[in-house]
């Protein structure tokens, strides 16, 4: 028995710190099998899911694809333009090729953390492997798609992704579900590595279900001069999700950065955060999150930074816009120095539409409706992520449609 698998059977119980504690027991492990396909071939209620989240089917638009549904990888390609550049394949795959790929596993995130990670190992559905080489600037994103489709299965996916030094790319990473699916577990461990002088542009857009529980476990590690950049949305109701990513800035002048827009409607349990460790001489980190909540949505929106350096500066922002009485927003902003002479600041607040900016905006031919969704839409302008223009496009259509349901 390995000793990963060791420590995951000692930790199946364990619950997680923050959000909902579910009782793994009542999802499945039977799922249908998917053939390896061209994704433009994939049933059109797929292909519509994974387009609403950013992953297109036109490959020729994306330096590489990963494409995987349930249990089963079905699209693993690097365009041509790129096959010397860098590699995406099925973490699976990856560790049977790459002998040193063994010191990346379980380093960022102990397999022990909780009874998800522990599930990661001991049922584990492959998950990517991105692989950008030294000195390459990747200029179109890459992208990944991670579906739900069968009803009511866990799917356990472990990514790596590896920037080699002075390297630079996008990833676009799409989380949905079947619109015929009502629940499901998905349960997704990440690890990236930022090697010196490289940059990694995160984009990941969840789009679940009412009844899917969520639940993310990752850590980045970035050496001297990297800089990483991570932005989250979520629009769609879920059942519960808690995630809380930790980047470890260890090396000299690296950059974290964590944006975050969150519509929380239905009756759904959310527990999302950032967590920056700064290690390193002049390091940067900025967490900045928007979070609208509606019906008797309920939010944690978490924050912490730590400053192990003198010479570390970094600033936590989060705004909350809570639209029902029933709805409720928690924002728990966490500064920890811990060396004279680190600068930590944060800005947090919480409230309801103010009824002067609906008067204003009624008093110029509004309706009340319509002033209340050119508000939320505002409040959730995505313009400062810096997304490629088809992306933010994308978003910001899904944010419209939002906005007007209201």
């Amino acid at each position: 028995m390995s000793e990963y698998r060791k420590r995951a059977l000692e930790a199946i119980n364990k619950p997680a710190p923050y959000g909902v504690d579910l009782n793994l027991e009542e999802y499945s492990r039977n799922s249908t099998n998917w053939d390896e396909t061209n994704i433009s071939e994939l049933p059109e209620p797929i292909l519509e899911g994974a387009m609403s989240c950013g992953v297109t089917p036109k490959t020729k638009e994306r330096a590489g694809t990963f494409f995987q549904i349930d249990h089963s990888v079905v699209s693993c390609t690097v365009d041509t333009t790129f096959k010397d550049k860098a590699e995406i394949m099925s973490t699976k795959q990856a560790l049977e090729k790459y002998d040193w790929l063994k010191d990346y596993w379980w380093n960022l995130v102990p397999v022990d953390t909780d009874k998800y990670t522990a599930l990661a190992e001991l049922e584990w559905d492959h998950g990517y492997f991105i692989h950008v080489f030294e000195g390459v600037k990747i200029t179109l994103p890459l992208q990944s798609c991670l579906f739900l489709a069968g009803e009511n299965i866990d799917q356990n996916v472990h990514n790596i992704v590896v920037l080699e030094p002075d390297s630079e790319a996008q990833l676009i990473t799409g989380c949905v579900t079947h619109p015929n699916l009502r629940r499901g577990l998905h349960v997704g461990i990440s690890e990236f590595y930022l090697k010196r002088g490289s940059k990694l542009t995160f984009t990941m857009v969840h789009n679940w279900k009412q009844d899917v529980d969520v639940r993310p476990r990752t850590g980045i590690l970035l050496e001297d001069g990297a800089t990483y950049i991570n932005n989250y949305v979520l629009l769609k109701p879920v059942r519960s999700i808690q995630s809380y990513p930790t980047a470890y800035c260890k090396g000299n002048k690296s950059t974290a950065i964590f944006n975050s827009v969150i519509y929380a409607s239905g009756s759904s349990q959310i527990d999302l955060g950032s967590k920056v460790i700064l290690d390193g001489d002049e390091t940067r980190a900025e967490v900045s999150s928007r979070v609208i909540a509606t019906d008797k949505a309920h939010v944690y929106s978490r924050g912490m930074l730590v400053g192990n350096n003198s010479k570390s500066r970094a600033h936590l922002e989060c705004n909350g816009l809570l639209l029902s009485d029933n709805a409720t927003i928690h924002a728990i902003p966490e500064l920890i120095g811990s060396k004279s002479g680190a600068e930590l600041s944060h800005e947090a607040a919480v409230g309801k539409i103010a009824e002067e900016q609906i008067l204003y905006l009624m008093s110029r031919g509004f309706s009340e409706k319509e002033a209340s969704a050119l508000i939320v839409r505002g409040f959730m302008d995505i313009r400062v992520f810096g997304l490629p223009e088809f992306l933010e496009k994308e978003i910001q259509r899904a944010i419209d449609l939002t906005a007007k349901s209201m």
